[in-house]
């Protein structure tokens, strides 16, 4: 087995150029970071791209749904992970509604992000954003986009489920992802696409699928930190591993030290 991980002297800052040239050379390695601990673990380990999501709201902020986050909370938690100056490349969510609102405005959000240091910005949707997309790739703001299943439009959708099952979905997410890659997007996420649909999307494409419960059948993976190391309240998806337990670790550590405290313990 290969070993990609490389010393943290030994990389060089990763770009969109670098993500991008990374299709059918080796699997992009993704993660979301809402802090600068994660952002700093997270580039140390070799991850390649750290997400600031939306999921902030669910993970973090205690909502029941990525909608209540405002561009001023994505802000927040982008400079922090950008303090850590990881050579991950550092991609920010552009939150509900933010997308459906006027191009100048967007592009003024879209600008402060890169300008706080950030390499690009993530926009959900696919055909129906195609004309946003373009316009910010042409005023120079590098774009992520995300097709399947968008958490910003849960309301619509009613529940998490796969995608691209039935003929006509799958389609429908193959003409999203050409419309990602046609409007200039440097990658593009899939959320829980039918693994049979991802690998045909991105045979199709020229630009990474960076997946997440789609399978294996991608240039890539994403997962929720707090999912993957066992941080979160809630249930994790079936599709996610979870590669340690650290919210019984904290709870077991909060337990030791109540206890201490009040047996006195503590050393003089």
């Amino acid at each position: 087995m290969t070993l990609w991980v490389l010393a943290k002297d030994d990389r060089v800052k990763i770009t969109t150029k670098t993500i991008r040239e990374l299709k059918g050379i080796r699997p992009i390695a993704a993660v979301t970071a809402y802090d600068f601990p994660t952002a700093v673990h997270a580039d140390e380990a070799g991850i390649d791209l750290i997400l600031v999501g939306d999921s902030v709201g669910t993970t973090v902020l205690g909502y029941s749904s990525t909608v209540p986050v405002t561009i001023e909370m994505m802000e927040h938690h982008a400079a922090a992970v950008l303090r850590a100056v990881p050579d991950a490349l550092v991609v920010v969510d552009l939150p509900f509604g933010e997308a459906s609102l006027d191009r100048d405005h967007v592009l003024r959000v879209s600008r402060r992000i890169i300008q706080m240091g950030a390499g690009a910005v993530k926009i959900e949707g696919g055909a129906e954003q195609e004309d946003l997309r373009s316009f910010l790739v042409d005023a120079g703001i590098p774009v992520l986009g995300h097709i399947g299943l968008l958490p910003q439009r849960i309301q619509v959708e009613g529940n998490y489920r796969k995608f691209g099952r039935s003929e006509e979905e799958a389609e429908a997410l193959l003409e999203a992802a050409e419309s990602v890659e046609r409007s200039g997007c440097f990658a593009c996420v899939g959320e829980m696409i039918d693994a049979d649909t991802a690998g045909e999307i991105r045979d199709r494409i020229g630009i990474p699928l960076i997946g997440i419960g789609c399978g294996p059948s991608c240039d890539g993976q994403i997962l929720v930190s707090h999912d993957m190391l066992g941080l979160g309240t809630e249930k994790v998806p079936s599709f996610v591993k979870v590669y340690a337990d650290l919210g019984r670790q904290i709870r077991q550590s909060f337990e030791e030290y109540r206890e201490e405290v009040i047996q006195n313990q503590f050393p003089s």
